[in-house]
């Protein structure tokens, strides 16, 4: 498969796991259907998301929005890598916003990760401490007891309440250690801004007003895949959440930048296994 593979899977609204590994090959760029959140606890290790590099130290929170392509870098002479990992559906966020859109938007941290910094930093003493509200999740979500799935979600749902609100207080800080190549976070935006819009190599030239083989040599080095890559792939995905509206699914072809109908699903069907039609019918 030429574009990135998607990885894991979530049945359910929400999965919590505490993980520690001594050893893990090598993992590629990839995507989840999904949000994640990673509470660091241990390791040496870089996370990479949508072309930033970023060095992990204990009680960072990592956010890989549904869609973001990533993947951790595990350092030489790392210690155990431990870490706690949450998958939260966006369709239950959005589930919740509904009954209070204004107020419920328990997405934002989301938002506010993908504006500012994908990975925050906890200190000591905040308000709320993220892992002591985690422990207390665990042991209820392997617990028994009166009602207890419906206690497990109300925890899940403070749980992403208190990120929130240590993002909305400022008490959760944005890394400064990220590295980066500010061309490349350009061309990166510009991108998702202008999906349905020309995007030749020439046109992404121009706008960094660099060769194109020095601008397809710079991407790859700095993100890991090739552009066309990147760009087909932000089209689909962009097409697959617009397939949850009524518009017509030709008109959505030319939204996401495809020039007729049959190559785009062509290429939805070779990135998630199923024609536009048939996942518009199970979803």
């Amino acid at each position: 498969m030429s574009d990135y593979e998607k990885k894991g899977y979530l049945s359910t609204d929400y999965r919590i796991f505490r993980l520690k590994d001594s050893a893990l090959k090598p993992i590629p760029f990839h995507y989840h259907d999904f949000h994640k959140i990673i509470l660091f606890l241990d390791g040496n290790v870089d996370y990479v998301i949508e072309g930033k590099t970023y060095h992990l130290t204990a009680r960072d929170v990592v956010f890989v929005s549904a869609g973001e392509i990533h993947r951790p870098i595990f350092l030489p002479g790392s210690a155990d890598y431990e870490r706690i990992v949450i998958y939260v559906a966006p369709s239950f966020l959005e589930r919740w916003q509904q009954q209070d859109p204004q107020h419920n938007n328990l997405a934002q941290c989301f938002s506010q990760a993908r504006e500012t910094a994908s990975v925050m930093h906890q200190a000591p003493g905040t308000s709320h401490d993220l892992l002591f509200h985690m422990d207390k999740l665990e042991k209820t979500a392997h617990g028994e007891g009166f009602a207890n799935g419906l206690f497990t979600e109300i925890l899940f749902i403070e749980f992403m309440i208190l990120i929130n609100r240590l993002l909305e207080g400022h008490e959760l800080a944005g890394l400064e250690n990220a590295s980066y190549d500010q061309k490349i976070q350009d061309v990166l935006a510009y991108i998702n801004q202008h999906l349905a819009e020309d995007l030749s190599i020439d046109t992404l030239a121009a706008h960094t007003y660099t060769s194109k083989f020095y601008l397809m040599r710079k991407f790859k080095a700095n993100t890991g895949y090739a552009l066309h890559q990147y760009i087909r792939s932000k089209r689909l995905l962009l097409a697959r959440d617009m397939l949850r509206s009524d518009m017509p699914i030709a008109q959505i072809a030319g939204e996401v930048g495809f020039a007729d109908y049959s190559t785009f699903s062509r290429a939805f069907r070779e990135m998630f296994q199923c024609s536009p039609r048939e996942y518009r019918n199970t979803h």
